[in-house]
């Protein structure tokens, strides 16, 4: 509770001083551009929820990136209509997260890669072991009992 509080009272302060610095005529256009641009984005939510789902069936994400990806934006999406500076960077951030889990998150490599080189397949199935040979503690030779 004492955050929501904190949040709208620093929510109010930065849009108090972004709209004194880019003026009023220039806050309300920013306003209705963000809610326009973040309702466009709910409206298509469901083909970008499939998009994602699509990449998890090809093998390019797993289940977390697929959450991730798929809440990232739809909070971004909600939070560019709610009216503010805050919740517009937030939103923004959270979009660019899911545009870099699309664009870079298949760089990185898979590690249960399903095609494996025919030419190291039995390499992998190796245990190398070396065995020491110690005499036995009793050989009468040695000194024992």
């Amino acid at each position: 509770m004492i955050f929501a509080v904190l949040l709208f009272f620093a929510e109010l302060f930065v849009s108090l001083k972004v709209g004194t610095v880019i003026g009023f005529g220039w806050s309300v256009v920013w306003i209705l551009s963000t809610m326009f641009l973040g309702a466009l984005l709910l409206k298509f939510s469901p083909y970008a929820l499939i998009n994602n789902f699509q990449t998890f069936n090809f093998g390019r994400f797993d289940v977390r990136d697929v959450h991730n990806a798929s809440m990232a934006y739809l909070l971004g999406a909600v939070l560019l209509i709610l009216p503010g500076v805050l919740t517009d960077l937030l939103g923004a951030g959270l979009l660019l997260y899911t545009l870099y889990l699309h664009l870079f998150a298949k760089i990185r490599p898979n590690p249960k890669n399903q095609y494996h080189d025919p030419f190291t397949k039995g390499e992998e199935d190796v245990i190398d072991v070396e065995i020491i040979d110690e005499p036995d503690r009793r050989d009468p030779d040695r000194g024992g009992r």
